[in-house]
């Protein structure tokens, strides 16, 4: 680990943050109340900025954005258990700075907290869902095809948007930064806690199918 690594997973996630909230309030103001013209908005932005965003800091730490995707690579022996907690506080605080970012951007109150309600439980099933599709593609272009990493994860966050009924928040960081904004893409504090389990568990099971399906034994171009 070292200080570029850190840096690009801060910056990478509160880019991320910014792109999400912010495509959602353009979206939201200039779809005339049409929420799935809001969502398509939302989708496309948030696939395409998070491709480039691997792309571009990949390289430097991995490009995780996401300690749900963290806790995986560290499982799998990929990141070293001892480098997790940085990873993740960068994270958390690229994730706030995000929002706070889209709502400066936007002319808005720059401190929030959301009142939507996500408290369901199809909901949390769904982040079971989505994480584990996430996690699934992640492992499966690193095992073989590594250059299609950011345009996989990019091309399936956008697609579940729209399968998940959460609409696939997928990533602990992005769910507590999301609890801070009222706009299109907040979430209830009081929701937070379940949606993260959920994600959580997700990558758990992703990470064990993978580590059974993806062996060293299993050849790469079947």
């Amino acid at each position: 680990m070292n200080a570029r690594a850190l840096v690009a997973e801060g910056l990478g996630t509160l880019l991320l943050l910014a792109v999400v909230v912010g495509s959602g309030i353009m979206g939201d103001t200039l779809s005339a109340g049409s929420t799935g013209l809001a969502l398509l908005a939302n989708s496309i932005a948030t696939g395409l900025a998070l491709a480039v965003l691997i792309f571009a800091f990949g390289p430097l730490s991995g490009a995780h954005f996401n300690p749900a995707v963290t806790l995986a690579f560290c499982l799998r022996g990929d990141t070293p258990w001892r480098v997790a907690p940085a990873y993740i506080a960068v994270q958390l605080v690229g994730a706030v700075l995000g929002v706070v970012l889209a709502h400066a951007m936007f002319g808005d109150d720059l401190l929030q907290t959301s009142a939507t309600d996500r408290g369901a439980s199809h909901l949390w099933v769904s982040e079971v869902v989505a994480t584990f599709g996430l996690i699934l593609a992640i492992f499966a272009g690193v095992r073989y095809h590594l250059a299609s990493v950011p345009w996989l994860v990019g091309t399936y966050i956008a697609a579940a948007y729209w399968f998940t009924a959460s609409t696939s928040f997928a990533n602990p960081a992005v769910t507590v930064a999301r609890a801070l904004t009222e706009t299109f893409a907040g979430i209830a504090p009081a929701h937070v806690a379940a949606f993260v389990a959920m994600q959580l568990l997700g990558a758990v099971l992703a990470w064990a199918l993978c580590h059974w399906l993806y062996a060293p034994d299993e050849p790469a171009h079947a």
